[in-house]
């Protein structure tokens, strides 16, 4: 053999597919356009025991078969008792997320008349403007933070590894906030700040990881449901917020009574008091320390380890280990065999013109509406206590003791998140694999905004005595639809379109530009929602628009959402490979379903 000869012999690209039944079948390009650079040609895979002539090597079809099998059986896969346990382990993260986010928002007032008492004031003492910011603000700070690292850390290391680290940041950090001290109330403030920050970034870390672990786990017909249903776990967070303390100020009460603040201003608000919201925000540690275990029990997700890692083998056996699925003779019609390392334009980047042309809408539309949301949806809660003062369903605060104002916050938000909060999630998960992700998105953002302007344009008239429960019914429906909408298609989304080598990043970066909008809310509506006249503000806060003129704000936010849910891609019913490209076919892929391969 004439090695000069050969070296300068042209060398043919074939494409090739797999198919179940037979590995070797093989199709040629009719033109055989010869690759002219003898050196690039020698970077070709060739193999030491090749196949028949002209196809590609045994082992890169072995392997793909074994990705073709694991994806396909997980696709497949009927719903099991493991799947319901991976809802519970991952759902309690979000169960511990909500009740931490939003039980500050109840004991803000607490705190105000604990550690800012104004004395010969006739009104109780409340949290300047700006600690009451940072208050409520701080931990969505911290939460955007780790949304965006643990959810790049989750593509790097793999989502098992960084799945426990998020679990003990909360867990630590709940019991750090409930202990804040201090020599004076700024230093207390300050510490408490601090903790809460952190807090925040373990809880940043929940949302890429648990979305992302069980879109990998679910089959593609009630993946949206589950998904859903962990998200869900935030209603029952927030539910369970507002009981533990109506608990435990109800208990405080009865042990240490006290009279209204007019009545006695330093009485009205018992020494005591100071370990009510200390046990509020450190119960937050249960549930998480409750998962921990479960969760390092966990295999890592089939689809990164076949995927990224590339260990198709090591994928099989994790999942069966977990799940009842067949790995041999999977049918290859259910899902295509992403390339194995050969087609290195599908190893594309997040910053590069490939992942622009494919993906930067999606993520275009996935981070906007969940910024939009996320201002309407957050400010609501954070200033709900100030709605109900408005339609006079709390008493003014000069009336109550400290502990009765407590428990009249809690018995509103409980109220709420029963009858609108809970139910609205639910009723996602029953219906979004039967009515798909972006019909359910355009409802809620459309019903929200017809709520919000129902509020809005007569709220003179709600706010009347006689009037006020229909307020209440008319709020609760904004936050069902909120739930049975776009709070939970934006969570979900995220965890479905993107490739998995880059998918806990993504999710990361769109749940950050929602905390981002949940910033605007909590910063910008505490002065937002004040009182047009600057002598009914609240005490140390300017005049703001009012709470009529900040609905008509967060019903134009709801109307820019349902706009933007337009550059979202429907997911229902297809397979995580074929919605991001990684089956090799279909628009994403771009191309007709065939993969260039090295031979």
């Amino acid at each position: 053999m004439d090695p000069g000869r050969h070296a300068c012999m042209p060398i043919y690209l074939l494409e090739w597919t797999i198919s179940a039944s037979s590995p070797w079948q093989s199709q040629q390009q009719t033109d055989h356009t010869p690759i002219v650079d003898p050196s690039k040609a020698c970077r070709i895979y060739i193999s030491s025991r090749p196949g028949p002539a002209g196809h590609a090597p045994r082992s890169a079809i072995a392997m793909a078969r074994q990705q073709l099998q694991v994806l396909s059986a997980l696709d497949t896969a009927k719903t099991q008792w493991y799947h319901f346990t991976a809802i519970v382990i991952a759902g309690m993260g979000f169960f511990t997320d909500a009740y931490d986010l939003f039980c500050i928002s109840l004991v803000t007032k607490l705190l105000g008349r604990i550690y800012y008492y104004r004395e010969g004031s006739s009104d109780p003492g409340s949290l300047p403007p700006h600690v009451a910011a940072a208050v409520n603000g701080v931990a969505f700070c911290g939460t955007l933070s780790g949304q965006l690292f643990f959810g790049w850390l989750g593509d790097k290391m793999g989502r098992k590894r960084v799945y426990g680290m998020t679990l003990m940041c909360m867990v630590a950090c709940s019991l750090a906030s409930g202990l804040s001290l201090g020599g004076s109330p700024a230093a207390v403030m300050a510490t408490l700040c601090f903790f809460r920050f952190w807090l925040g970034f373990g809880i940043g870390g929940d949302y890429p990881l648990s979305a992302t672990i069980m879109s990998e786990y679910a089959n593609k017909k009630t993946r949206g449901a589950f998904i859903a249903a962990v998200f869900a776990m935030q209603g029952f967070g927030i539910l369970t917020g507002g009981v533990v303390t109506l608990a435990v100020s109800a208990a405080f009460r009865g042990a240490f009574p006290s009279p209204a603040y007019q009545e006695d201003h330093a009485a009205s608000t018992p020494a005591q008091a100071d370990y009510v919201w200390r046990l509020i925000l450190m119960f937050g540690a249960i549930p998480a320390l409750l998962t921990y275990y479960w969760r390092m029990k966990m295999p890592e997700t089939a689809r990164y380890t076949a995927l990224v890692a590339k260990d198709a083998k090591k994928a099989a056996d994790d999942m069966a280990k977990v799940l009842k699925i067949p790995t041999s003779g999977a049918a290859a019609s259910d899902a295509a065999a992403p390339s194995s390392g050969g087609a290195s334009s599908d190893q594309f980047g997040l910053l590069s013109s490939q992942f622009l042309h494919r993906h930067g809408l999606h993520l275009l539309g996935t981070t906007t509406c969940w910024f939009l949301l996320d201002i309407a949806f957050y400010s609501q809660n954070l200033f709900q206590k100030d709605i109900f003062s408005a339609i006079h369903w709390i008493p003014k605060a000069r009336t109550m003791s400290a502990l009765e104002e407590v428990y009249r916050i809690a018995r509103a938000q409980t109220l709420i998140a029963l009858c609108g909060t809970v139910p609205g999630y639910w009723f996602t998960v029953a219906l979004i694999d039967v009515m798909g992700r972006f019909k359910i998105q355009m409802m809620g953002f459309a019903m929200m905004a017809a709520f919000m302007l129902g509020l809005a344009v007569p709220y003179r008239h709600w706010t009347t005595p006689g009037n006020h429960a229909g307020f209440v019914v008319m709020y609760a429906f904004t936050f069902f639809f909120a739930n049975f909408g776009p709070n939970s298609t934006t969570f979900i989304v995220p965890a479905e379109i993107f490739p998995a080598r880059l998918r806990s990043t993504c999710h990361g970066i769109s749940a950050a530009a929602g905390k981002a909008g949940a910033i605007v809310g909590s910063f910008g509506f505490l002065y937002a929602a004040q009182n047009q006249d600057a002598a009914k503000a609240d005490h140390g806060y300017p005049a703001g628009i009012g709470v009529r003129n900040s609905l008509f704000v967060l019903a134009a936010c709801n109307v820019l959402g349902l706009v933007c849910t337009c550059f979202v891609p429907e997911s229902k019913g297809k397979s995580l490979e074929e919605l991001s490209g990684e089956d090799g076919g279909g628009k994403a892929a771009g191309d007709d379903g065939a993969r260039t391969m090295p031979v």
